[in-house]
């Protein structure tokens, strides 16, 4: 595997589009409620789908193979449309990107321990000394540097909810590697083309999760303005933030993951979404004023570490759980998996 110079635009396009997504929100969310804008972006999604998937409800047998799979569908359309992106948005609410991007990048540790708790997936040593230099650096983070902070437990509403955004996405990632029968090997559904037929592509299986996923995303905008009603202040940088966020991190950053890692591979295109953070911390600083400080690099160096040490390979094969998403919420299978392939967690 070469990093030609198209590889490496595939490879640090998303992270860049994952950091993005965290400071426009940011921004946005006092215009928008957050689970408004939430269900915003992926019904307007869901329109640009609608063209570029539209093989996925073109015929009588696709619509069929697309009902058939319904409850499979709308469970990961729940994890990562409907919870893990509204959860986000929430958390930016009361804290910074930079904090949302960092807590984000434990993800390995929340698909651990999903994976051994729900699927029963063995843990090896290394696997948990990397978690705990990862959960080390999220308590870094949590603390704010303050080891006295950390043991007074007195944590920013939206760093709990980051949390329970990565658990949702760790869920999400072990359901599209664990999918049900019907969407393994060849009772994989297909589409008919000109050339005849083939299985979903990137945009049918993201269409196929963003139509069920939508309806959650609408339950959750719904519920919050019936709880807690807030009006929507709409103006030229509100509606060209909801455009950046539909076309990069729903759209431009989920097929460029999918090339990205099935021409270099899961572990080169999990090193590059560490880039994440750091984007957020110079997008952050250009556009919020809100400087890094020295417990962020801190915290970066220990989820980095502990993700390094983790995904060292063993000395015997061992499964292999799935790996980091992406913040969205990418995909970790090639485009020509997409049952496996799922959404950013951005």
């Amino acid at each position: 595997m070469t990093l030609t110079p198209r590889l490496i635009l595939f490879l640090v396009a998303p992270p860049l589009f994952w950091a993005g997504n965290a400071v426009v929100g940011r921004l946005t969310v006092a215009s928008i409620p957050p689970l408004m804008l939430n269900a915003l972006r992926w019904w307007l999604v869901l329109i640009v789908l609608l063209v570029l998937g539209r093989r996925l409800l073109d015929t009588r047998q696709a619509r069929r193979a697309l009902a058939e799979r319904w409850r499979y569908l709308a469970t990961i359309g729940l994890f990562g449309v409907g919870a893990y992106n509204a959860l986000q948005y929430m958390a930016l609410t009361t804290s910074t990107p930079l904090n949302v991007t960092l807590i984000a990048a434990s993800g390995p540790l929340w698909t651990m321990l999903v994976g051994t708790l729900a699927f029963g997936e063995p843990v090896r040593r290394r696997q948990l000394l990397g978690a705990g230099l990862s959960l080390l650096g999220v308590a870094v983070v949590l603390g704010r540097g303050d080891v006295s902070a950390l043991l007074a437990v007195k944590l920013v509403p939206g760093d709990v909810l980051m949390l329970m955004a990565a658990a949702s996405w760790a869920i999400y990632s072990w359901l599209l590697a664990r999918p049900v029968p019907a969407m393994q090997g060849a009772a994989r559904p297909t589409v008919s083309t000109p050339d005849g037929e083939r299985h979903w592509n990137w945009a049918e299986m993201l269409l196929a999760q963003t139509l069920f996923g939508v309806l959650w995303a609408s339950a959750g905008a719904a519920g919050e303005h019936w709880l807690a009603p807030r009006e929507l202040h709409w103006s030229p940088a509100v509606v060209a933030a909801l455009i950046y966020i539909v076309i990069g991190p729903s759209l431009l950053a989920y097929a460029c993951w999918g090339r990205a890692v099935a021409q270099a591979g899961p572990s080169v295109a999990a090193f590059f979404a560490n880039l994440t953070p750091l984007f957020t911390a110079v997008l952050s600083a250009a556009m919020l004023g809100e400087m890094p400080h020295v417990y962020h690099a801190l915290a970066f160096a220990l989820i980095v570490a502990g993700i390094k040490v983790s995904a060292a390979p063993a000395n015997k094969p061992v499964a292999n759980p799935p790996g980091k998403r992406p913040a969205d919420p990418a995909a970790e299978q090639p485009a020509n998996q997409p049952a496996k392939q799922p959404t950013r967690r951005d």
